[in-house]
């Protein structure tokens, strides 16, 4: 064998460790990365809690149930219409959940679902050592997306159907023109409750996305979600901002000409001086951007317009509250979204 053959084998051998050694090192980098993501002890999330994104129904672990889950929940019959489902035998909690993992809405109304244990026990949460007797379905009449319809209606009766024909069940639920009827009702309802109030700031010529983000953070201003809000002592938003009519996760240009800020009234906690607080915060913010301040009607805010406005919405949280459906509560915020 020529000195040239060996020296071919041995570049040969010394290529295939080289080979060897970085597949071993990908191959380490990636559990890591998998580790950092899904740390051993966690509990699968079917057994152990619900998905990401979605909070009902979900499987909670007997290890991890809190009073929370012991809690007995019920449909909201001023809000939602139900379909009932009772199963000819106990369904098991693991099997029911997969089942139904995936129904969360029906068009653009929301689906909650509620099960029975031992006859009369309601679970927005179920149990992998419980059976279930039966299934409640219960759709939002209404939203800012407009009265349930009779397609997203038709869609969770067939939900309901299915569902039944999977474990040997039975379907009962109300008249589907009874519950349009209902559904108009509560549209026509909350449109007359519904108020979101804004306020323009007019920025002198194009300005980096980045800096006029960063001048409301320091004004006081905080993340939430997708967007950027002023927060209240309670978490909860008081008003938020728009970066030319976009959430701030949104924006795709670097530059922004205008800022919106809204507060939603129903979704923002009682204040007698809501209008005050944005304004004021309106007023530091045209300031720091050289920008002009002006109302939704596109005039410059007045200096002495703040108590009047605040009196009128003030009134408006009174309304709301009287009407059943109190600014931030649990059933006014899925009303108004």
């Amino acid at each position: 064998m020529s000195e040239l053959q060996i020296g071919l084998i041995s570049l040969g051998v010394v290529l295939i460790v080289v080979v060897l050694c970085f597949n071993w090192w990908q191959d380490r980098r990636v559990r890591q990365r998998m580790q950092e993501h899904f740390p051993e002890g966690e509990h699968d999330p079917l057994m152990g809690g619900v998905p990401s994104g979605r909070r009902e129904p979900g499987m909670a672990s007997l290890a991890q149930r809190d009073e929370a889950d012991d809690e007995e929940v019920e449909a909201d019959p001023t809000c939602e219409a139900v379909i009932d489902i009772g199963f000819a035998q106990p369904v098991p909690g693991l099997q029911l959940y997969q089942a139904i993992r995936e129904v969360d809405k029906v068009g653009g109304k929301p689906v909650r679902i509620f099960a029975t244990h031992d006859g009369n026990v309601h679970r927005m949460r179920l149990r992998e050592n419980e059976s279930y007797d039966s299934l409640q379905l219960a759709v939002l009449l209404a939203n800012r997306s407009g009265a349930l319809t009779d397609i997203e209606w038709s869609h969770l009766w067939a939900i309901a159907q299915s569902l039944a024909e999977r474990f040997d069940g039975s379907v009962e639920g109300p008249e589907q023109a009874q519950v349009l009827a209902r559904a108009r009702e509560l549209d026509a309802l909350c449109a007359d409750l519904d108020a979101t109030v804004g306020l323009t700031l007019k920025l002198r010529g194009t300005q980096p996305v980045a800096d006029v983000a960063q001048v409301l953070k320091n004004t006081g201003f905080l993340p939430h979600g997708r967007q950027l809000a002023w927060m209240s002592d309670s978490g909860v938003p008081r008003f938020t901002v728009l970066f030319d009519g976009l959430l701030v996760d949104d924006v795709q240009s670097a530059g922004v000409d205008k800022l919106d800020l809204l507060l939603d009234l129903p979704n923002s906690p009682p204040d007698e001086q809501a209008f005050s607080r944005m304004a004021s915060v309106g007023r530091d913010l045209a300031a720091r951007l050289d920008a002009e301040l002006v109302d939704d009607q596109g005039r410059p805010l007045a200096d002495g317009a703040d108590p009047t406005i605040d009196a009128q919405l003030f009134q408006l949280y009174a309304k709301l509250e009287s009407q059943g459906f109190p600014a931030c509560d649990a059933r006014t915020v899925r009303l108004f979204s």
